[in-house]
């Protein structure tokens, strides 16, 4: 399952909020699409080129009948992802397209639950300390802590 590769499909939300008077126009990448293709790599390219000339964004399809077909601007990036502006009307969208390549998965893992022991316990002692941050140490170089 890993070295597959995917087409990832990213939309930007805004949303708009009044904040003292003035409209802030807020923007937020939110991926709405992850296709698996398989271990060819011109097949992802392939699909990444049609995910980009084709998706619909979820509020233009939300609003578009029969036979519309919006504005489209595909801009293909040096990194080979895809950014395409989608107009519609009075709406106005912007998606992102990416090819990515699953190098590692895991499945989640819960910890068992606590005893009733547990459970007062810890509520006399308080919570259990945070969990340490990841944190990047370059090869060679121990952490001291």
């Amino acid at each position: 399952m890993t070295a597959d590769w995917y087409v990832l499909i990213e939309e930007d939300t805004r949303t708009t909020q009044r904040v003292d008077g003035t409209d802030l126009k807020l923007h937020r990448w939110m991926l709405t699409g992850t296709h698996r293709i398989g271990q060819d790599h011109t097949e992802a390219v392939a699909a990444a080129e049609d995910a980009a000339l084709h998706f619909l964004p979820g509020i233009l399809a939300r609003h578009a009948r029969p036979g519309d077909e919006p504005a489209r601007h595909a801009l293909l990036t040096q990194d080979g992802s895809w950014l395409v502006l989608v107009k519609q009307r009075h709406r106005e969208c912007h998606i992102r397209v990416t090819m990515a390549q699953l190098v590692h998965s895991r499945e989640e893992k819960e910890a068992p639950s606590k005893s009733l022991k547990e459970k007062f316990r810890s509520a006399m002692e308080g919570p259990a300390p945070a969990v340490k941050p990841w944190t990047w140490t370059p090869k060679g170089k121990a952490d001291k802590t």
